[in-house]
């Protein structure tokens, strides 16, 4: 064969191997179709790259109903859709929409201070901490479902359809249900001056009635007057040493569990730490009528960014913005934006657990056992009305 035929063959060749390699593709492509419609949106789904290439080699160059040779090619190889080859062509004629989804922002977004004035109360004296109530201004920056913010640091896409669905964890008759525990431990509020208070570390303290294991003891009580039977784990295991923290923490819940297999919720307990531009400390409050002012919650959900496995991380997101919208309808400043973060924080271990930041450290120990408290109550009672 001389070289002019050669060259004149080539193209034919990889038209013919590429025509067959697409009729394959279309096969599979609509292979586990029942209906016409549903083999359609499968083919539509896929077919723009194949058919691309295919017209280009051929041309559109098809019969009167518009459908080109390379798509006549693919559908004549599925007889659901050679069947109704009117109805396909009209169909892919049709623009189908795809569903909706909800833009996803990235970045952080400080939260601006409201304008409030803390409410006077007699029950919780005042640490002399100056005072901020923190709230989205704005959904710039935040993925929003109902009235729940989140503050996405990962690169997961997230969905109000994903956000809203039912979550797994649910009460059950067994006991217990509830495991709350402390990975930071000494974590200390700030109580009013003239309290003596000794220190282990910068806000820090082993001392239990100061730091974030007297919320622990508030809400186990909490949830225990509901009938709800939980376990509180006080120890601290950030003391004496830092480093190792999760670690140990982990080699706890995995105790838990085996030995409480009725464990479907972990809340770990800490509270944040919040300065001004200015490195000033201040605290965070949710005024709350007839009670004083609680401390502002912040729900912390990890993830599997850091590449440790974390399948059911949405479990968890799924759990946290339920609570957050039940919660928020009756105390609408007490929880700030939901935090998604790359890191796991033991999360892993059930269905249910959440990393709970009690207030900060400017917060008073008063202030932070009203936030529990009310967090505890209104966590039961939606998990109870689920449950029925």
């Amino acid at each position: 064969m001389n070289t002019a035929v050669k060259k004149r063959n080539g193209p034919r060749r990889l038209g013919a191997m590429g025509l067959a390699v697409c009729t394959l593709w279309g096969v599979a492509v609509t292979a586990g179709s029942d209906t016409v419609i549903s083999a359609v949106s499968a083919l539509r789904r896929e077919i723009s790259v194949p058919l691309s290439a295919l017209q280009w080699e051929l041309g559109d160059l098809g019969p009167e109903d518009g459908l080109s040779p390379a798509a006549v090619m693919t559908i004549a190889e599925s007889p659901l859709l050679l069947s109704a080859r009117e109805t396909v062509a009209k169909l892919l004629s049709t623009e189908i929409p795809d569903t909706p989804q909800e833009p996803v922002q990235q970045t952080p977004v400080e939260e601006t201070p409201l304008d409030t004035t803390p409410l006077p109360t007699e029950n919780i004296p005042d640490n002399g901490v100056p005072s901020k109530t923190l709230v989205p201004t704005g959904n710039e920056g935040y993925t929003v479902s109902g009235k729940v913010y989140i503050t996405n640091s990962t690169e997961h896409a997230l969905t109000i359809q994903d956000l809203t669905a039912p979550f797994d964890a649910g009460l059950t008759d067994e006991e217990p249900q509830i495991l709350i525990m402390h990975t930071h431990g000494s974590e200390a509020y700030t109580p009013a001056p003239g309290v003596e208070v000794t220190y282990s570390g910068n806000h820090r303290t082993t001392d239990t009635r100061y730091n974030v294991v007297a919320v622990g003891d508030v809400m186990a009580q909490t949830f225990g007057e509901l009938g709800i039977s939980v376990l509180h784990d006080r120890t601290l295991y950030d003391y004496p040493s830092y480093s190792g923290s999760y670690d140990r923490s982990l080699k706890a819940i995995k105790s838990y569990l085996t030995q409480y297999p009725s464990i479907h919720f972990i809340l770990d307990v800490h509270r944040d730490a919040i300065e001004d531009t200015d490195g000033n400390e201040y605290k965070v409050i949710s005024p709350v009528k007839g009670a004083g002012n609680a401390a502002q919650v912040t729900i912390v959900v990890g993830s599997d960014g850091s590449g440790l496995p974390h399948p059911n991380w949405m479990e968890n997101l799924k759990l946290a913005v339920a609570l957050q919208q039940d919660i928020t309808q009756l105390y609408p400043t007490m929880l700030r934006p939901i935090l998604l973060r790359n890191s796991r924080y033991n999360q892993q271990a059930t269905t249910g657990s959440l990393l709970l930041e009690i207030g900060a450290a400017g917060n008073s120990p008063e202030e932070a056992a009203l936030s529990g408290k009310l967090f505890a109550r209104e966590m039961g009672e939606f998990l109870q009305e689920k449950s029925k």
